[in-house]
């Protein structure tokens, strides 16, 4: 492409987001009225909650709901300025200004979960001349054509206001059907009913008389994006750099020293030599001897070491030493400060002549404590258990202590594992060092049962080793994000002090946490914190059960 075509296209690249934002938080996003159907499922489809019994069975006015089924509607001010009630555009003697029409279906019930705002309740609920309180009556249902319709008050909405509604619908009587119900019909809009007000508002009042809410943005502001797009592609097409990557925005001068957990090495080795590629010319240098990662206790070891062997004080910060552990460090390290990179899966490895395919946590301490020492007692072959561990500073260990166990396994009766390996009649326990000699003796010794990182076996190991599930829970991040699988723990990288801002351990954290060695840890089987529901805690919440009064 010649000069001029690269102009227009950097032109392109600044006014078309210019104009989306001024179309949508300018014209658009002033007055934006949004809704969404967070949940519409049947009763029947709920047969996994423990109160699925109690939904089937509601009833009203003496019969039991047909096909009951459930809707949650989300209504919020997703505009730039309050929504106040003279904003709908409804007659002005209309006691409610939106209404969602539930075809094949009439209303059974309704009620507000949920009020950003308390303030927002007085549109919904009123006391009466008799001191109960009751739905006020922009607040209301009624059934008939086949359909239910619920009516929503003209509520002021300040930004970001929002409020949901649960309703409680069955199947008409004469309705025999039994396929989905069709979706919600929502019908609500904001402009302004005074010429003065706001003339923005008043100038496009005809566009917004029927329109429903953007959960993200307006179709011109999609056209805008799209264009934008094909922008910025071809923009990036004509700086495309030489060897097809990507740098990275921290190219930094200095050498990095990595060490701590064997569990989460693996992914910080392919992160490591990745930024060193990407950052050829630059300077960077990150050794990686074989011998860098010998466990998580031993990384913050050597790390405080190097600290205080520096000179460089706590508030300066060692800016060329990273150590990784499962977990956060044990005993007290005042010096050294922890950031959460990831979740690391763990799994328990067994060799396939176990044929065991999973096992709950109880049996699993019993093998772990050696009261169960033969296969035959979890309903396997007569083959005696051999339990492979790992040394006591090992963070795999930790994890399986803190997650599975609830207490340290017992003391090894072999101080080399590869006593076992001609012995098929004996049970006994030892430790070794590292994931790998782990995972190799648990493939060499008959009956051997052990755990890694779930990364750490891989579809090549299917002859010889076998990750099991926990309960029916395989070692997944999803187990994790829904608590189902138990093993697993939250990888750290410490540091001496705050790393220096322009220093290797700082770009190095950046690359890994924000940048292309995201796709490192994720290739490897991990979760990265920051797509955990919590990345602050690195700790999915618990979901939490709710009911329905029958």
């Amino acid at each position: 492409m010649n000069d001029q075509v690269e102009r227009w296209i950097a032109v392109l690249s600044l006014a078309i987001p210019v104009a989306a934002f001024l179309w949508e938080f300018i014209v658009v996003g002033r007055k934006r009225l949004g809704y969404r159907v967070q949940m519409d499922t049947l009763a029947a489809d709920a047969t996994q909650s423990q109160h699925a019994e109690v939904l089937r069975g509601m009833e009203r006015d003496g019969h039991r709901l047909k096909d009951p089924s459930f809707v949650l509607l989300r209504i919020e001010n997703a505009g730039s300025t309050p929504i106040e009630a003279g904003d709908y555009l409804a007659p002005a003697d209309d006691d409610h200004g939106i209404t969602v029409t539930f075809p094949g279906r009439q209303v059974a019930a309704m009620v507000v979960t949920e009020l950003s705002q308390r303030e927002l309740a007085g549109f919904f609920l009123r006391v009466d001349e008799t001191g109960q309180t009751v739905a006020t009556s922009g607040f209301r249902f009624d059934n008939n054509d086949g359909a239910g319709v619920i009516r929503l008050p003209k509520a002021t909405l300040p930004r970001g206001a929002e409020y949901k509604v649960l309703v409680v619908l069955e199947r008409w009587p004469d309705d025999r059907g039994t396929g989905a119900f069709p979706a919600p019909e929502f019908v609500g809009a904001v402009g302004s009913n005074s010429r003065w007000h706001d003339p923005v508002m008043r100038f496009l009042r005809l566009k917004l008389a029927r329109t429903e809410s953007h959960v993200f943005a307006s179709r011109p502001a999609w056209y805008g994006i799209w264009v934008l797009t094909a922008a910025v592609i071809a923009q990036a097409v004509l700086v495309f750099v030489p060897n097809g990557l990507r740098p990275p925005l921290d190219c930094v001068a200095g050498e990095l020293k990595l060490s701590g957990s064997t569990a989460f090495a693996p992914a910080v080795r392919a992160a490591a030599e990745d930024m060193v590629e990407r950052c050829e010319g630059s300077g960077l240098s990150i050794p990686l001897a074989d011998d860098d990662f010998q466990g998580s206790t031993d990384g913050i070891t050597e790390l405080e070491h190097a600290g205080e062997q520096s000179g460089i004080s706590v508030h300066e910060g060692l800016g060329d030493h990273l150590a990784f552990s499962d977990g956060e460090a044990e005993d007290n390290h005042t010096a050294l400060i922890a950031h959460p990179v990831g979740v690391l899966v763990f799994a328990v490895v067994v060799n396939v002549d176990t044929q065991v395919a999973k096992l709950d946590s109880e049996k699993l301490r019993g093998i772990f404590s050696g009261e169960i020492k033969n296969w035959s007692e979890v309903g396997k072959g007569n083959l005696p258990v051999r339990v492979i561990n790992r040394e006591a500073q090992s963070g795999t260990r930790a994890a399986l202590v803190d997650k599975v166990l609830g207490k340290q396994p017992n003391q090894f009766t072999e101080t080399d594992c590869a006593a076992f390996r001609g012995d098929k009649k004996t049970y006994g326990r030892c430790e070794v060092g590292d994931t790998d000699t782990m995972l190799r003796m648990v493939r060499e010794i008959p009956g051997a049962i052990g755990y890694s990182e779930a990364g750490a076996v891989g579809d090549t190991d299917a002859d010889t080793l076998a990750k099991i599930h926990i309960g029916d829970a395989p070692a997944t991040v999803d187990g994790v994000e829904d608590r189902s699988y138990p093993f697993w723990q939250t990888e750290f990288a410490y540091t001496y002090g705050i790393p220096p801002a322009g220093s290797v351990a700082a770009a190095f954290l950046t690359f890994l946490t924000q940048q292309a060695g995201r796709d490192s840890v994720r290739e490897h089987g991990h979760g990265l914190c920051s797509d955990m529901r919590d990345p602050g805690e690195c700790s999915p919440e618990w979901p939490v059960p709710t009911a329905l009064p029958s």
